[in-house]
């Protein structure tokens, strides 16, 4: 099968890849219709992987259709229409029970596909997936591939990042970042009652993107407007969603006193110097995590099929996988009207 598979920093190939086999009877083979490009995806390419070493097929979001199952798979059956959590859960332990994979206990049955721990990719023909009845989620009637899409990685993290952030009603919240996560985090703000919701971002299609979601772009310097936008006081919620040091920083500025700092981009640093006093002096509430696709879902899922959230408009370009080493450096490249890309693998 064809797969686009990491052989450097900035060297994405399509390759001819082995076919993934059922690893177990919990399992299931999925044929992919359409992958996603994630932003994580971006620390790979650019050279900073997750672990060690190339030569493994990347990615994390799929939708597609079941094509083989195990003999204990019980919630699918073949020819299924389906998408992919990125997050991979055991689904026997307590954890994962509740939904909160990210926490599994089994760590060797657990983690996210496509960043070289042992979990094929999926942006490939086919991928396997552990643990079928906890990590496979069947596509509800009328959500488009794109919805689905988002709804895999994105817009989980955008509403975990906003839920960690206590969001209430009235209460003034920046996003940092307009990446997919952060307009997901702008969508879910808005949904969770905020009175307004300032987007940071230096490239302007992005915020273009947010103004249209309901959001207000903050034009210049990011500490300068927020103060004046609120009288001085900042903001009650930040939500952060690049992962940069400065962005980071940025968001404990613009934070008022007894904000909420909430960092669901991802920083790969051991070191991290973080204005301890900063954040004394104003009380802040500083939360930071890794989403379980599966906990936030039934909220997003209810929310789409009602009409209320339409995680697919976030969607910019489409390349067939065959062009996957183009659609990486188009996205890493933040050309301006790039958003979400998908990669179509079949129809």
């Amino acid at each position: 099968m064809k797969a686009l598979v990491y052989r450097g920093p900035h060297d994405i190939r399509c390759e001819s890849v082995p076919e993934p086999e059922l690893p177990n009877e919990r399992s299931a083979i999925v044929r992919v219709r359409a992958a996603g490009i994630c932003g994580s995806d971006l620390h790979i390419y650019e050279g900073h992987g997750f672990v060690p070493g190339e030569g493994y097929t990347v990615g994390h979001e799929a939708v597609g259709v079941v094509e083989a199952i195990g003999s204990a798979v019980t919630n699918f059956s073949v020819g299924d229409d389906v998408f992919v959590c990125a997050s991979i859960g055991c689904g026997h332990c307590p954890a994962c029970a509740r939904g909160q994979v990210i926490l599994c206990e089994n760590p060797t049955e657990a983690g996210v596909f496509g960043i070289g721990m042992g979990f094929g990719g999926c942006q490939a023909e086919l991928v396997a997936v552990t643990a079928a009845d906890t990590n496979l989620v069947a596509l509800p009637e009328g959500v488009s591939d794109a919805s689905a899409l988002v709804l895999t990685d994105n817009a989980p993290t955008g509403w975990y990042g906003a839920r960690l952030g206590r969001i209430s009603y009235g209460d003034t919240v920046a996003v940092v970042g307009l990446g997919p996560v952060g307009l997901m985090a702008v969508n879910a703000a808005l949904l969770m009652g905020a009175s307004s919701v300032f987007a940071i971002d230096p490239i302007p299609s992005r915020q273009a993107q947010a103004v249209a979601l309901g959001a207000v772009a903050v034009v210049g310097d990011p500490v300068t407007d927020i103060m004046q936008a609120t009288s001085g006081r900042g903001v009650n919620v930040v939500i952060e969603a690049v992962g940069a040091d400065d962005t980071i920083h940025l968001a404990t500025n613009i934070a008022g006193r007894c904000g909420r700092v909430s960092v669901v981009g991802i920083n790969q640093r051991n070191d991290f110097p973080f204005n301890m006093l900063l954040a004394q002096v104003k009380a802040l509430e500083f939360t930071i995590g890794l989403c379980s696709v599966q906990y936030e879902l039934p909220a997003l899922l209810s929310l789409t099929t009602a009409g209320r959230l339409d995680p697919g408009s976030i969607v910019t370009d489409h390349y067939a996988l065959a062009d996957g080493a183009d659609a990486y450096a188009r996205f890493a490249a933040r050309d301006n009207g790039v958003s979400k890309v998908v990669l179509d693998v079949f129809t």
